[in-house]
């Protein structure tokens, strides 16, 4: 129920903001599109809830495997226009249909992660020495990943891997004695990062690294969003613009007035904001809550260790989309691809969003007691019935 709440809201959202700026058949069939992938989303989920845990412990690493073989291909087959475009070398084009890899990857990248921990929990007691080596392997998963989408300079998707990355290190029972100066260092690290980026010499040194000028770009219109308005804080000044002018109620459905790029996937919480207002801004973000909520209260129910870790991955990759797509349309955070999940415009991040939380929900359908044994035929534990 939640997710159809935040479907038609999104419909509703994406046809408004294409009618703005295109005839109104075009919204029709981009809301007619977005209905399909809602169904077919659907369908995905229906199919993934099948799968229990053994299932989905047997298939994590073919998977990830595809995962990879995706992102390799789209660095050599990737569509021209949208990189001439955007500078990321991150779709493939099947006529008028874009598919963006990486999304196959985040539910793979989930289930692998939550298999490399609970192997590891399972053959080894939590010492510091073992800690660190669990941190290790999982790096060694998320690496070449991370590498991949930094060679398509999507920046945005990376950050969303580490959230996963991040959150699933947090309920790995790690102590804290290696989580608290890995945490205290990534915060220096980013604080220096951001610092040096404000500093001549500093981008000097980041661009060695491999910062775009489009990157220092988003930074400056972060910080001094009034700066440029009508170059490179154009966009977050005008959706900025489009939400406050919707104060508290909105200025009513259909009623658009500010123009805004990319209203319909990136910067879509703009239309919500102006049209609905504060009210249905603040509706909208408690919805979200809900389905985390719920999320949570599933995997408490299960009581399964590969499942919590599954759970804490999903959880982490939508909190981390809502936060930073609604961060960056009210200026807190710098502009990134980030679009909203199951209401943005987009077919793969949908589908990717709608597995995801099929794996969740598998939970509720499987919901048993497992326990992990050495008696597979490859003799590594797998979750077994009792």
């Amino acid at each position: 129920m939640t997710i159809m709440l935040l479907g038609l809201i999104g419909m509703a959202a994406i046809y408004m903001a294409i009618s703005y700026t295109s005839p109104s058949s075009t919204a029709i069939r981009a809301v007619i599109m977005q209905l399909v992938w809602y169904v077919i989303g659907g369908i995905g989920v229906v199919f993934v809830m099948r799968f229990d845990a053994e299932q989905l412990w047997r298939i994590a690493p073919y998977l990830f495997a595809l995962g990879i073989f995706l992102l390799i291909a789209v660095l050599i087959f990737y569509n021209r226009a949208v990189a001439a475009k955007t500078g990321a070398k991150s779709w493939f084009a099947f006529g008028p249909i874009t598919f963006q890899p990486s999304e196959v990857m985040k539910p793979a990248f989930i289930l692998m992660l939550s298999r490399v921990v609970t192997l590891h929990n399972t053959a080894m007691p939590h010492t510091t020495k073992n800690d660190w080596l669990l941190i290790g392997k999982m790096l060694a998963w998320t690496l070449p990943v991370v590498a991949l989408l930094l060679l398509q300079h999507d920046l945005g998707t990376t950050l969303v891997f580490l959230a996963i990355f991040a959150g699933i290190v947090l309920v790995s029972g790690v102590t804290w004695k290696i989580i608290a100066p890995i945490g205290g260092g990534a915060i220096l690290i980013g604080g220096g990062a951001l610092f040096m980026a404000t500093q001549t010499w500093g981008r000097v040194l980041l661009r060695h690294v491999g910062f775009q000028a489009y990157q220092f770009a988003r930074i400056d219109s972060w910080l001094n969003p009034s700066g440029a308005t009508s170059g490179d804080s154009y966009q977050i000044w005008q959706a900025m613009k489009a939400i406050g002018s919707g104060q508290l109620t909105g200025s009513g459905l259909g009623n658009l007035k500010v123009t805004v790029p990319v209203q319909e996937s990136d910067m879509i919480f703009s239309v919500i904001g102006e049209t609905m207002g504060f009210i249905g801004a603040a509706a909208l973000i408690l919805l979200y809550f809900l389905l985390i909520y719920q999320m949570v209260r599933v995997t408490f129910d299960t009581k399964n260790e590969f499942y919590a870790y599954i759970s804490t991955g999903v959880i982490m990759m939508i909190m981390f989309h809502v936060l930073e797509n609604i961060g960056m349309n009210i200026g807190l955070l710098p502009l990134t691809g980030i679009p909203l999940p199951f209401v943005s415009q987009g077919g793969s991040f949908l589908l990717a969003n709608m597995l995801s939380v099929g794996m969740v929900l598998s939970m509720r359908y499987h919901h048993q007691s497992y326990m992990f044994s050495r008696d597979d035929e490859f003799g590594s534990p797998q979750p077994k019935k009792v």
